[in-house]
């Protein structure tokens, strides 16, 4: 989209890595703009009618629904609002299903989309997550709990010390921080006691309990 940049830049923090939602910061889900502005219900019928060419489905639509939707979705679009209201907007508009087929297909792409240009600054790892988390919460996969803690925990800058307590993108192994190398990455002891060495963007800080 033309003006996606001015979307990311209406309320997102513009630096490297985002705040994350740590103590006393602001989670990047309260980041405001008019996030839909530039998506039609035209735009809408066509990630659709892809998604049905693509799955062999045909494109059609729920007349108890339809209509309705399209009127919200126009009464949303001009609206100022949080990242986290529109990622629920997407979600009521999937559980809406306006359409005969592949609703979470096609709303969870818009989500896809808008998270990917909120987020266009992190590294390409983590970037990946944040977007899969939010088609996942908006496809009614993944919780409203488990997406703002993927994508606020992803969000946070990879500045780590010795000592610091991480855990991998997906939470598969844990440990703790030994040093850092000059050219940036980190060597880190797993808590199976295996010593490793990675990238910082490839690991999470863990919270203290």
């Amino acid at each position: 989209m033309s003006d996606e940049a001015a979307n990311r830049f209406a309320g997102a923090p513009d630096r490297s890595g985002h705040s994350g939602g740590g103590a006393g910061e602001q989670s990047p889900l309260q980041a405001r703009a008019a996030f839909l502005k530039n998506r039609s219900w035209e735009l809408v019928l066509g990630l659709n009618r892809g998604a049905c060419a693509r799955g062999g489905a045909q494109h059609g639509f729920n007349r108890e629904t339809q209509e309705a939707c399209r009127r919200e979705w126009e009464e949303k679009q001009p609206q100022t609002l949080s990242l986290e209201d529109t990622l629920e907007f997407l979600r009521h508009c999937h559980r809406r299903a306006p359409f005969l087929f592949f609703n979470g297909n096609t709303f969870a792409d818009i989500g896809r989309q808008i998270s990917a240009a909120v987020f266009a600054d992190l590294p390409h790892a983590r970037l990946r997550e944040v977007t899969s988390a939010v088609a996942h919460f908006i496809a009614g996969v993944l919780d409203h709990e488990s997406m703002a803690r993927i994508v606020n925990e992803l969000s946070e800058s990879a500045d780590f010390q010795p000592g610091d307590a991480v855990k991998t993108l997906r939470g598969s192994m844990s440990g703790n921080i030994i040093r850092v190398l000059p050219d940036g990455r980190v060597v880190w002891r797993a808590d199976s006691g295996a010593e490793l060495t990675a990238l910082p963007e490839s690991l999470i800080r863990q919270k203290k309990k």
